[in-house]
């Protein structure tokens, strides 16, 4: 199927990457005929890169792999769809995806894309480590000051809502899952990993005798 495909002048044709679990589209690449056959041949993905001129492997370098599940062609023949198991993130920033600004601009929030962006601000504060920032400076005390953090926080949800206080409940939880978003960059683990492992729970388990 792959002659059958349309590649623009230069060879090369889009690939939208997308989490096979969530569903949420990962990055936006090219391929040539070449890297796409060592996609398929090797199951990972595999790009050609337009400001080096050369292919590349996705996550050789940074260990944050695609494992392929699926590859699909538009109507017209001229772009692809690759579903993956993402290991780690997709965005060579940080993120969970590359796809983690909008047009709209901050005072219309989209809530859906908050998470991931949240995530790369504490990975930006992680590796430059701006001065007066106060995740910086959790990373600076370590992993014990980060895990002191998280106990403490959930035990504010705790009182929270033993107190019945709604309010209160929301503002602890945000804290709660913040400290904890640190904890798992402090750990190098992404967000998009817990996601896989609460989808993977969720898919219907077969019928006995299947």
């Amino acid at each position: 199927m792959i002659t059958n495909l349309k590649f623009d002048q230069n060879g090369l044709i889009p690939a939208v990457v997308q989490d096979a679990e969530t569903g949420r589209v990962l990055m936006l690449a090219y391929m040539n005929e070449e890297s796409l056959k060592k996609t398929v041949e090797t199951g990972e993905t595999w790009f050609f890169s337009r400001s080096r001129n050369e292919l590349w492997h996705k996550g050789a370098t940074s260990g944050h792999i695609q494992k392929v599940r699926r590859i699909d062609f538009d109507c017209d023949k001229d772009a692809l769809l690759v579903q993956v198991e993402q290991t780690g993130v997709a965005c060579h920033t940080g993120a969970a995806t590359c796809f983690y600004q909008s047009l709209s601009g901050a005072e219309n929030l989209d809530i859906g894309n908050f998470l991931p962006e949240l995530e790369r601000i504490i990975a930006e504060r992680k590796v430059n480590k701006p001065e007066g920032s106060y995740v910086a400076k959790l990373f600076d005390k370590g992993l014990d000051r980060i895990l002191k953090k998280v106990g403490e926080e959930a035990g504010e949800v705790i009182i929270a809502a033993k107190n019945e206080d709604r309010n209160e409940l929301i503002y602890e939880s945000g804290d709660l899952i913040f400290h904890l978003l640190v904890l798992l960059a402090e750990k190098d683990v992404a967000v998009s990993e817990v996601l896989s492992e609460l989808a993977r729970r969720h898919r219907p388990k077969p019928a006995e005798g299947q």
